[in-house]
């Protein structure tokens, strides 16, 4: 169809969609989205989430190498407690670094060119570290994995959102979480095996994979249409959009109410604009929760996975323990996939949060009043050891440690990591998302950056339990953050949501 004849149609569409009462509005949205086709909807967000694969592979690779290089026969590669932590830390650097770049990339290429662009940092990273001679190119390969995975923190979430629809918005917004969880989980499974048969250096090779995957797949991938239309290419938005909804459904309807909320956000934010609730409501809150999400401990407790398992001495062998953990992450993330949109997003950070705090005080408990010496007399036993098959009733002690890390991981992956990626997407304004979201990822990585490097020392100086109880105070707080300044999106078009904000009239929520 002619864009001139294309017009007058969809204006008219959108003239009578506005006089409808709205009883007859909410019958016709949801006659709509039961007639949408989502497979296409699907295959965009799965080659997009391989982002986030790479991002999770990233992020545990110290797991199993820092043990690894901890025991290098080189100098030059070995790494003692001041390097090992460098090496934990110092991707969050990068992350936060890829957060900046965000904010204008996002806005100038768009959400899908700006991952597509994160795959050169993060291949040119992986392949220091496999070839890696000195700890100057492990630390390097680091940082630019971190780059890259800051970036696609940044624009995925957004892209999800943008593509997606309010009946799916909420299961495909944990999707991010839940790749990065399975490429997590793939890098401790790989780690395990390639540590039997060969060298570490082979774990950077295995990230190049999805990698090269998402930015060749990606290509045929249609850009987020409310971008498209932000940049002034109405007819490659509306394209975009049949292609995700299907020829055979009333996309037009969707796509005018997109352009109507693009128009009245044509313009770039202004300092003076900044002032308005309809911004820096939404930008605080997204922005807290990045902070409090770190402030939990996760990152930490990911990336010394194994060594807090070597401290506490767990009855498994720490590889084992972490292979574990990954797999409750895993599953865990699913429930909260499947269970966003119908149980909503607050009561999940509420138990997510509740979860947290009892599993961190077990740990910081437990670790204070079991001693150090006593935890080393049963290091590494089984309860099925052959040896003895009736374990000593003080074995089962050695339960605690892992436990209480599954009983965390439980319950951060199944509210406040994928929730808080979902609303950050949800709740920025349009006209603030590119540079918002990469704002966020820069207060999270920072965040994540201290607290991955003073974690050792702190545990050092001060004793295990320190961080975990301290770990315990910030999960308190995230239960009245959720409480009292979280605003409940399931089932609310992006459009609803920025009306709420704009107006701070709840009736748009409902």
């Amino acid at each position: 169809m002619e864009p001139s004849v294309r017009e007058p149609l969809i204006r008219r569409t959108s003239s009578l969609y506005r006089t409808f009462p709205e009883s007859a509005g909410k019958r016709l949205d949801r006659e709509y989205l039961q007639s949408l086709h989502n497979k296409w909807l699907y295959l965009a967000v799965f080659v997009a989430v391989l982002g986030n694969f790479s991002f999770g592979f990233a992020l545990v690779y110290p797991s199993p190498v820092i043990p690894a290089l901890e025991a290098h026969p080189s100098p030059t590669l070995r790494l003692d407690q001041n390097t090992a932590s460098w090496f934990g830390s110092v991707f969050m650097l990068g992350a936060a670094a890829g957060g900046l770049s965000a904010m204008v990339l996002n806005d100038r290429l768009g959400r899908k060119l700006s991952i597509m662009f994160s795959a050169l940092p993060s291949a040119v990273g992986y392949a220091l570290m496999a070839g890696a001679q000195g700890i100057g190119m492990l630390l390097l390969g680091r940082v630019l994995t971190g780059y890259a995975g800051g970036v696609t923190s940044a624009s995925i979430p957004v892209y999800i959102s943008e593509i997606s629809h309010p009946g799916v918005r909420g299961a495909l917004g944990a999707c991010p979480q839940m790749m990065a969880v399975l490429g997590s989980l793939v890098l401790y499974a790989l780690g395990k095996y390639l540590g039997l048969v060969l060298d570490w250096r082979w774990l950077a090779v295995a990230g190049e994979v999805p990698v090269l995957a998402m930015s060749i797949l990606l290509c045929f991938m249609p850009n987020s249409p409310r971008f498209l239309l932000s940049q002034g290419k109405e007819d490659e938005a509306l394209g975009s959009l049949c292609w995700l909804r299907g020829k055979d459904t009333d996309y037009t309807r969707e796509y005018e109410q997109i352009k109507d909320s693009v128009r009245k956000q044509s313009q770039r934010v202004s300092c003076a604009e900044i002032k308005d609730p309809f911004l820096y409501k939404p930008i605080l809150i997204a922005g807290g929760m990045r902070f409090l999400q770190q402030l939990s401990g996760v990152t930490c407790i990911l990336v010394y996975l194994q060594s807090i398992f070597k401290k506490t001495s767990v009855i498994l062998k720490p590889e084992y323990d972490a292979a574990l953990v990954g797999l409750v992450r895993l599953f865990s993330v699913a429930i909260a996939a499947v269970s966003m949109d119908k149980a909503g997003r607050k009561i999940l950070l509420f138990v997510s949060a509740g979860v947290m705090l009892v599993s961190n005080l077990t740990m910081g408990l437990y670790i204070h009043f079991v001693p150090a010496s006593q935890n080393g007399t049963i290091a590494n036993k089984t309860l099925l050891s052959s040896a003895n098959p009736f374990a000593e009733p003080t074995n089962y002690t050695t339960l605690i440690p892992l436990l209480a890390t599954m009983l965390f991981i439980m319950g951060y992956a199944m509210g406040w990591g994928p929730i808080t990626w979902l609303l950050m997407s949800e709740i920025l304004p349009l006209k603030a998302r590119g540079v918002a979201s990469g704002l966020c990822v820069v207060v999270s990585w920072l965040t994540a950056f201290a607290l991955t490097q003073s974690f050792l020392l702190a545990m050092n100086t001060f004793g295990l339990e320190v961080p975990f109880l301290f770990f315990a105070v910030i999960c308190a707080g995230n239960i009245l953050f959720t409480g009292c300044c979280v605003p409940e999106t399931k089932g609310r078009s992006l459009e609803q949501i920025e009306a709420f904000f704009r107006t701070g009239r709840r009736s748009f929520m409902r």
